[in-house]
This record gives structure tokens, C-alpha cells and sequence, in this order.
């Protein structure tokens, strides 16, 4: 977001951590812990405000202080109310976890999209005036589940869309299989977490071994179990720049991670939770960095459309700054 914003200077753009004003939303956040192991709350609006903080962003948690000409979503299965005249555009902001029973019986059923306890029906709700989606792949996807095919632009994805940017780095260890974690138990889902380690053993076979646990994971625990299974020596590391880390690797082993397509992008072999094949065709496109201006052409174009979004939809001429096709590495 704070990319886009930065083809955007002419605005006045604010900036607030995701929000929800469901009335169940409040009972859970004032008598259990819940809200604080999803997005919502807890360390991850705490990270973004100081990220904010940090770069001298204005902060209006939960549109409070303003109305707002347009709200760039990036994600549409919590959506409040008190934004509903605004127009809107819906960003991508990383990978959609898998499609299951409980999304189609969800969506079957027409019941708010978040009772799936993921974001696998993420851009799926059609409730955005406008959609911009990472690949041509991930466009099939929401308009698969419901999203209409004609408000979807593939832009790419800032973060996502220029990882050989990457291969130029400071970090100190190279030639290693790097093994990327996900957040299952502290989000309540199911994970024989020695297990998986004990598979990324096998799948290094001698070779050094180097764990990139996701920030919001229980260090100690997940640190502790490491240990355990894993030969002496395996790199542990919470913090540090994950893409340099993927960038020195030898091989990449993820979960339901993001980070695996930023080695497929840089020709790695990965290994993943999710069908390898059904990535390489999900995988965002590498447009040399310009998602973000892509978007912010979007944007711009219409916030000063005076119509509505069907006739913004029928007049407006999408010009990619650079749109790349899939690197044969990807077929």
C-alpha cells in the first residue's frame, strides 16, 4: 500500500491496519484472545503502525477521522460498513491459501466469507468496485468464486513482482536448504509440526540446513522443536529479510507460504503444501517492479471518473507499464 501511495503524491493518502465494526468482532476482542493471533489486531496492527510510524505515514485506524474519494482494499472479506459510499479497489497482497470443502460450503451457502478461517475466498466476493490480481492465474481464480471477470486487471504485486532484485545481497550464508514455516497452530489449524521437520531433513540429505520461522510464530516452541529434530547446526532465524534468504538458498521447502514464489521466480526447487504445478501457473508475473505504478494508474484514473463503476468499467483503457509473460521456468 505505502508503494502505491508513492505513484500516488498528489493525494492525500492515509493508511490503517485491516478493521472490522462486526458486532461479533467486538465480544471476541474485549472477553478472549482470539483477535489478537489473526490480522486484525495483536502484533500485526502493532508492526504496521510502527512501519507507518516509521516512514512518516498518516495513520486513521479505522477511517475515523476522514471520509475518503477511494479505499484500496487488501482484502474483501472483512469490509466496513462505515466505508460503503467510497469507491474501492481491491489489491492482492500475497498468496490465497487452497480452496476447501469449507470455502465451497461457505460460498454455497452464501455465509461471510471469513467463517472459513483463511483467506481462500480472498478477491472472491465481488464486493469491490475494481480488483487487481497478481497473475492471469490468480484472475481465473477469483473470477472462478464468484468475482466479476470484467473489473479484474492483472497489475502484479508489489513485493512480489521483481525478485531478481534479490540475488544482490548482504546476507552471510548461501548454498543451503531453506525451510519457511507457517503460522497453523497460532492461527488454530492442525500441523504434526516434527514431522515436517523431520521430512525437511530427509529432503536436505547432508546438506546445511536453514529455518526462516513466520513472524508470528511462537519462537521458543518452534525453536525448542528445531532443536530437537533437526542435526546441530540448522540456521534458526524470526526476523531478517526473508527474500535475500530464499535468493542464497539451494533448494526451498514451504508450507502455505508466500515466499514460494519468489523461488519459483528465481528458478529454485521448492516444495510447498499447495500443488507445485498449480503455482507455477498462480505464480505473479515479473514486471521488472511496476506493479505498484500499474495499480496507482487504476487509482488515479478512477478517482477522477465522475460516473459510476459500470461506465468507468467500459471506457477505462488499462496500459501496463510493463507486463511480462511467465518465464519459461514457470511451464
Amino acid at each position: 500500500m505505502h508503494q502505491i501511495s508513492e505513484h500516488l503524491p498528489e493525494y492525500d493518502c492515509w493508511f490503517s491496519q485491516i478493521f472490522t465494526d462486526l458486532l461479533i468482532y467486538k465480544y471476541i476482542k474485549k472477553y478472549t484472545p482470539l483477535a489478537d493471533a489473526t490480522v486484525l489486531a495483536g502484533q500485526f496492527r502493532a508492526r504496521s503502525e510502527e512501519y507507518l510510524n516509521n516512514n512518516g505515514l498518516n495513520i486513521d485506524y479505522a477511517a475515523k477521522r476522514n471520509s475518503y474519494d477511494l479505499v484500496v482494499y487488501c482484502s474483501d472479506m472483512v469490509m466496513a460498513k462505515s466505508l460503503s459510499k467510497s469507491k474501492t479497489i481491491w489489491v492482492q497482497e500475497g498468496m490465497i491459501d487452497q480452496y476447501t470443502l469449507l470455502s465451497a460450503i461457505v460460498k454455497k451457502l452464501g455465509l461471510p466469507t471469513y467463517l472459513t478461517g483463511d483467506t481462500s475466498l480472498n478477491g472472491s466476493s465481488d464486493a469491490c468496485d475494481i480488483y487487481c490480481s497478481a497473475s492471469e492465474g490468480y484472475k481465473n481464480y477469483i473470477t472462478k468464486r464468484g468475482t466479476g471477470r470484467d473489473k479484474v486487471f492483472v497489475t502484479g504485486i508489489p513485493n512480489y513482482d521483481n525478485c531478481n532484485q534479490y540475488l544482490d545481497n548482504d546476507f552471510p550464508h548461501r548454498d543451503y536448504v531453506m525451510v519457511a514455516t507457517s503460522d497453523m497452530r497460532e492461527t488454530y489449524r492442525k500441523e504434526d509440526r516434527p514431522a515436517f521437520i523431520r521430512q525437511a531433513v530427509a529432503i536436505a540429505n547432508g546438506r546445511q540446513l536453514l529455518f526462516k520461522l513466520h513472524p508470528n510464530e511462537k519462537f521458543e516452541r518452534a525453536q525448542a522443536e528445531i532443536r530437537k529434530h533437526a542435526p546441530a547446526g540448522t540456521l534458526i532465524y524470526h526476523g531478517g529479510n526473508t527474500s535475500y534468504m530464499v535468493a542464497n538458498c539451494a533448494e526451498l521447502i514451504t508450507q502455505y507460504s508466500t515466499v514460494v514464489y519468489t523461488g519459483l521466480a528465481l528458478g529454485k526447487k521448492v516444495h510447498s503444501y499447495f500443488d507445485v504445478d498449480e503455482l507455477k501457473r498462480l505464480a505473479p508475473i515479473q514486471n521488472s517492479g511496476t506493479s505498484a505504478k500499474n495499480i496507482a494508474q487504476i487509482c488515479r484514473a478512477y478517482i477522477e471518473f465522475k460516473g459510476n463503476r459500470t461506465e468507468f468499467l467500459k471506457q477505462f483503457v488499462f496500459r501496463p507499464e510493463e507486463i511480462t509473460q511467465q518465464e519459461e521456468m514457470y511451464a
